[in-house]
């Protein structure tokens, strides 16, 4: 019978054509598991590809690129992941980054205090290291509020590191800072250099500051070298490292340096006062009965502040304030 006379109902599945696909075999929603992976950590971000060193040793640096599966997951320099792929470090061979790990701690940027957006600068350091000239360029105690501020936050320790003391009789700069517990140390090209190393020492730390503050010349006394060792590890493109990408150094008794470029800008438009406070772990419970919408200030701006209740704390909290009113007060430095 020919399809002409036939009927409907004469139809079965027999009579379907199915266009073959192109695809030689199905799709799957199912990705591997890669649990040959090799755990590495990012030193350098360079135009698409990652400068990484196997089990956090610095000998064993391998170039990666992001795995398809993490899209736009963004990696940064002290992020813990794990890599695939050839592992050799042979010149012209790539690694996969697979999977990224939480974050221990994060230091954020926004461009300015109406940007919403967040940049992260640096990954799981353990420290910050602000570094500020006492002269050329003069100190500025805005500046050293704010990364004071984004370190709290993010869960860094900040570490206050004073350069150039050969160019000034004597500097108050640090007393600004009384009563916070803030580490206090001197890089200058006149100091000895060992006690900057003793605290940098096994640690994952990272370096902040204006361009001209000598942190450059503080790296190269830190790191033997450096110049050479900056070159090696961000040359994971066409590209060298010329203090506009962060990247990691090993130092030579163990630990890593993360040299951040010269800071323009360091907004905190992400950073709210209650997070600054929560630092803090002996006033933290306490903001817990400030009213809606308490910006910790104290008196006239917040009369019923709870910190202003707390007995043998008016040092530390004025301290606090004088970080939260840099956070609020967005001015330019």
């Amino acid at each position: 019978m020919s399809r002409r006379g036939r009927t409907a109902a004469s139809y079965d599945e027999s009579d379907v054509r199915v266009r073959p696909g192109k695809a030689s075999r199905p799709r799957t929603k199912t990705r591997p598991q890669h649990n040959d992976a090799e755990a590495a950590m990012v030193v350098s971000v360079d135009r698409g590809r990652w400068g990484c060193v196997l089990d956090s040793d610095a000998d064993r640096r391998i170039v990666a690129m992001r795995a398809r599966e993490l899209g736009r997951t963004p990696i940064v320099v002290g992020d813990q992941v794990d890599v695939v792929g050839d592992l050799t470090g042979k010149p012209d061979t790539l690694a996969r980054i697979v999977r990224v790990a939480d974050r221990a701690t994060v230091l954020r940027r926004t461009a300015d205090d109406t940007d919403p957006f967040e940049r992260i600068v640096v990954a799981n350091a353990e420290q910050l290291f602000i570094v500020v000239a006492l002269a050329d360029p003069p100190p500025r105690t805005g500046f050293v509020e704010r990364a004071m501020v984004a370190a709290y936050a993010g869960g860094l320790e900040p570490v206050l590191v004073l350069t150039k003391r050969d160019l000034v009789a004597e500097s108050e700069f640090a007393t600004a800072f009384e009563g916070l517990d803030l580490k206090i140390i001197y890089a200058g090209i006149d100091d000895p250099i060992e006690p900057v190393l003793d605290i940098l020492r096994d640690r994952l730390s990272a370096l902040i500051g204006h361009s001209g503050v000598g942190k450059s010349t503080m790296v190269n006394r830190l790191v033997p070298d450096a110049y050479r060792a900056v070159g090696e590890v961000s040359g994971v493109g066409k590209g060298k490292h010329t203090s506009t990408q962060s990247v990691a150094l090993a130092l030579p008794e163990g630990g890593w340096v993360i040299d951040t470029p010269g800071v323009r800008s360091f907004g905190l438009a992400h950073i709210t006062p209650d997070d600054v406070i929560a630092s803090f772990t002996d006033l933290a419970d306490a903001i817990e009965d400030c009213p809606r919408g308490c910006t910790h200030l104290g008196p006239p701006a917040d009369p019923e502040c709870a910190l202003d209740q707390l007995p043998g704390t008016e040092r530390r909290v004025a301290a606090i304030r004088q970080l939260l009113t840099a956070l609020i007060a967005n001015e330019t430095w």
